[in-house]
């Protein structure tokens, strides 16, 4: 870097392009001579170098670095989409889910995030002029009370792990007792963040899993024999990690056994087109990862958190809540009308140190709801269902494979070879051009045979059987 400036500081050329013919560049510098002089000059500082004073000089770089050639930005437009074009992973036919999941986003919802009042702003700290900003997370949060079926939600979270792990302290706080019941059929990474957060608690042993059924859902008979007057909370997967939909009404009669809260946490925020809120079906907390619903999944992430509840444990929740208002004059503003964070209350008073929300992923999700609309949003969501309905269908017939779970699915289901390890299947699809999904023996050695497919409306029936046929060979 010293070396990088120095150069910048001795540069008297102005900025350009290349000829594309020489391969000969010229630097592009932001500041001029006499900007950086000035600039110097106002600090006190001879030389630029002087800055850097404090890193010792056998710890600096001054030489050349070792870079191909300036590209000016068309040419570097081109040799970008070369790259991806080239990739293998950008031409092959991917059916991975498991928590992320590839649906359509209009350009439009990209090209409006990149509105400078939305890119570059960060979380409405002074939210008196925040107006627009409120105002568009007012309508996110809408958006996720419609879709849990609950009565408030929050500003959004950092991720559907994450929310999960905040309404487990939101349960026991509420309950004022230690002990939770996960069920088994919840994703691993989610039952790990919540191992995460309550490490550092004395009770931090208070954690029960319960088992699995045949069908792929969870066991609610084994699941009351876990429970105790000091459960606060049951949470379960809704669909869960199999895919499968679980049933809350027996959900919800394990939790009333021993009067805990029951919590839904839906990967697939899609499944709640066609499935009952899971607020309508009693459920005291709903978290979620709306991702599906605003961004293509992208080195795991960034994701998009969202957390509801009843209004009768607003005071509880964790994070931001803004609600509407009027002025003084009677004019409709938004403001801020809860803020659990330390640094907003007291600190035995809050109830999360989360510092922002990922408000950008989340005004995506809201655009694109929004371009949906009801209807278009079951239109998806029913051919989402009817791949997957297809796809199992075929998989029952399919000699060497099985669909070892039988309850009901939306768009992600669990493939079973009968005599290969899902990890050589994924390995010799790939070679084929074709993700096959998630290989289960990653999380847990008695599931290495089983293969978790996702399917979206971005499939085709072409696609499906593709991997069928691939299957089949």
């Amino acid at each position: 870097m010293g070396s990088w400036t120095r150069q910048s500081t001795r540069s008297t050329s102005a900025p350009s392009t290349a000829n594309p013919g020489t391969g000969k560049h010229v630097r592009y510098l932001p500041h001029t001579e006499q900007e950086i002089r000035a600039m110097l000059e106002r600090i006190g500082v001879a030389h630029i170098d002087e800055l850097f004073a404090s890193i010792p000089e056998t710890h600096r770089w001054n030489g050349a670095l070792d870079l191909e050639p300036a590209l000016d930005e068309p040419r570097l437009m081109q040799h970008l989409s070369a790259l991806a074009n080239a990739s293998e992973g950008a031409r092959m036919l991917s059916f991975l889910g498991g928590g992320m999941y590839r649906h359509h986003v209009p350009p439009a919802v990209d090209q409006l995030l990149q509105r400078s009042e939305f890119y570059t702003a960060y979380t409405p700290y002074q939210a008196e002029l925040s107006q627009g900003t409120l105002q568009a997370i007012f309508e996110f949060q809408t958006i996720v009370c419609e879709l849990f079926g609950t009565d408030v939600a929050n500003a959004s979270m950092y991720d559907g792990a994450s929310g999960a792990a905040e309404a487990v302290l939101m349960a026991r706080r509420i309950k004022r007792r230690p002990h939770i019941v996960l069920s088994s059929a919840l994703h691993p990474e989610y039952i790990e963040t919540i191992r995460t957060y309550v490490r550092g608690l004395d009770d931090e042993g208070m954690l029960s899993l319960a088992p699995i059924a045949a069908d792929g859902r969870t066991d609610w008979q084994a699941a009351k024999e876990l429970m105790s007057d000091q459960t606060a909370a049951m949470l379960v997967g809704y669909p869960n990690f199999f895919g499968c939909v679980e049933d809350l009404d027996a959900a919800r009669e394990a939790a009333d056994t021993h009067a805990a809260l029951l919590i839904t946490a839906t990967a697939e925020p899609y499944a709640l087109s066609v499935l009952r809120a899971p607020g309508a079906c009693g459920a005291d907390i709903c978290v979620g990862e709306g991702q599906a619903l605003a961004v293509p999944p992208q080195y795991g992430g960034p994701g998009v958190g969202l957390f509801g509840a009843s209004q009768a444990f607003v005071r509880q929740m964790p994070g931001r809540l803004v609600g509407r208002t009027v002025d003084t004059d009677g004019q409709p503003g938004f403001v801020l009308t809860l803020s659990t964070r330390e640094q907003h209350i007291r600190r035995e008073k809050a109830t999360s140190n989360i510092c922002t929300n990922h408000g950008l992923i989340a005004l995506a999700m809201a655009m694109r709801t929004a371009m949906l609309g009801r209807q278009g949003f079951e239109q998806a969501g029913r051919r989402c269902l009817d791949a997957a309905h297809y796809l199992r269908t075929s998989i029952d017939a399919l000699d060497g494979f099985e669909i070892p779970y039988s309850a009901p699915v939306f768009n992600e289901l669990v493939i079973r070879s009968h005599t290969h390890d899902a990890a050589d299947v994924a390995a010799e699809l790939a070679k084929q051009g074709i993700i096959a999904g998630v290989d289960l023996g990653r999380f847990n050695d008695a599931w290495r045979k089983d293969l978790l497919v996702a399917v979206t409306e971005l499939h085709t029936k072409d696609d499906l059987d593709r991997l069928l046929a691939a299957l089949a060979g």
